[in-house]
């Protein structure tokens, strides 16, 4: 098993000297001297990255020795828990200077209670969280400031290996910091960062504190957020990854109009496509994703997907691997309509599918309300006897344990209205009520918990 790659957040120092080769010939040209530079990219985007500064405190859980847990009680299931203050930084992307949205990695601000912005200029301004996904390692933060300056996304499917490209971002706390190099690689996965893995590779030096900070083209637009990097103690040794522009824009959209990641899911199993796969099925490419068993009432299978098939592009975008396949159909969203193509029988044809919603689907309640801190909420499914949102967990001495939730509740309404899903309840709560009144489905009796 691969070991977990360092997320740029880590603080490490080390200094190393390289020599680089340039590629003159295709810098943009600077319009003052004539002089082969990125500097007039660079003065037009910079002020649309950001340094992130948190803070807050991270709860700690350690079993307990058996012989001291009669003297804490069943509330602490053999555990101690302990909590400790941190502090961290990152970068961001600003999206929207009319909204004031600001993209980032979810590491760089998870369990964060506070959330500081500083401009190029020096400005700072406390952040709010709108909402995050911790499977594609990505966060929406909203900032209340004038005169901002947005990055334009680029479409990322249209990289090519050996493409340039520009690195802005906040290592090691010095500062905003640019550095240049190439696209090495895309579609690497199996690095063992967050589930769904997509990413961009980059020669571009990026080092802890990198994390959120843009990777942009040679027009100054983002093809990629920065998020990880293979090194020893968190040092840049030339392999930084990013997730790619198009994927980031999906789960945006999908939180600025949902509140919510809502997963896409196609219903497939399978795996990467050796070459003696491609020979068995007369395929003359590694490219793509080889389907082992499609699911019993899934979209694929309505869609008539049958295992042996080789899935090569999604809406006319080559699929590189099976990896890649999962992380695009799991970012773009459920319900959205999509073209495969397909390789089956020394044939290539295309068929369309609308992904359905994924069943393991949850969120983080600490951001709705502080007497909700310490639950995981999710949405109901098929199994569940009423439609609502249901409780997965709840942290032992939490604010939500000690405001009377328990594992399995499942929230059916709000102040006396009606909720079907996450969304609902996001919300009422966002509206700030005085009092919420949790009408709780538990087990078969029906109850209410006000929360002030």
């Amino acid at each position: 098993m691969k070991s977990r790659l360092p997320l740029l957040s880590v603080l490490a120092l080390s200094i190393s000297l390289a020599v680089i080769p340039t590629a003159q010939a295709a810098l943009p040209l600077s319009a003052a001297n004539d002089i082969r530079s990125l500097a007039p990219v660079v003065e037009k985007v910079s002020p649309g990255v950001v340094n992130i500064s948190v803070s807050g405190n991270k709860v700690s859980r350690q079993a307990l020795p058996e012989p001291f847990r009669f003297f804490f009680g069943p509330e602490m299931q053999g555990q101690q828990v302990q909590e400790r203050p941190f502090q961290a930084l990152g970068s961001g992307v600003i999206i929207d200077a009319k909204k004031g949205y600001v993209i980032t990695n979810n590491h760089v601000i998870s369990d964060a209670d506070k959330i500081l912005i500083t401009l190029i200029d020096g400005q700072e301004y406390e952040a709010e969280l709108i909402g995050s996904d911790k499977q594609s390692d990505i966060a929406l933060l909203k900032v209340d400031a004038k005169d901002l300056v947005e990055i334009e996304f680029s479409d990322s499917d249209q990289l090519r290996v050996g493409d340039f490209a520009i690195a802005i971002g906040n290592p090691f706390g010095l500062g905003q910091t640019v550095t240049s190099g190439i696209i090495s690689a895309l579609g690497r996965s199996g690095l063992n960062v967050e589930n769904l893995e997509n990413f961009i590779q980059t020669d571009a030096a990026i080092n802890s504190g990198n994390s959120g900070g843009a990777l942009l083209d040679l027009e100054g637009k983002l093809v990629g957020i920065n998020t990880a990097i293979l090194g020893p103690n968190g040092g840049n040794i030339g392999i930084g990854f990013a997730i790619p522009a198009n994927m980031v824009r999906s789960l945006i959209d999908q939180i600025i109009e949902f509140g919510e990641v809502r997963r896409g899911v196609l219903g497939v199993m399978g795996g990467e496509l050796t070459s003696e796969l491609a020979r068995t099925f007369g395929y003359r490419s590694q490219h793509g994703a080889f389907v082992s068993q499609v699911l019993e009432g899934s979209s694929a299978a309505e869609a008539g997907l049958k295992a042996g098939d080789i899935i090569i592009s999604l809406d006319g975008k080559a699929i590189r691997s099976f990896a890649e396949l999962r992380a695009k159909v799991a970012t773009m969203g459920a319900d959205k309509t999509v073209t495969l193509g397909i390789f089956r029988d020394g044939k290539k044809q295309e068929t369309k599918v609308t992904l359905a919603h994924s069943e393991d689907e949850s969120l983080s309640a600490d951001t709705l309300n502080e007497a909700l801190e310490g639950a995981t909420l999710a949405k109901t499914t098929a199994k569940d006897k009423v439609k609502g949102v249901k409780i997965t967990e709840v942290a032992p001495r939490s604010p939500a344990a000690r405001s009377g939730l328990e594992k399995n509740d499942v929230i059916i309404g709000v102040n006396r209205k009606r909720i079907t899903d996450l969304n609902d309840l996001r919300k009422i709560i966002e509206a700030k009520p005085e009092v919420i009144a949790l009408n709780i489905q538990r087990g078969q009796s029906s109850i209410y918990l006000v929360l002030r």
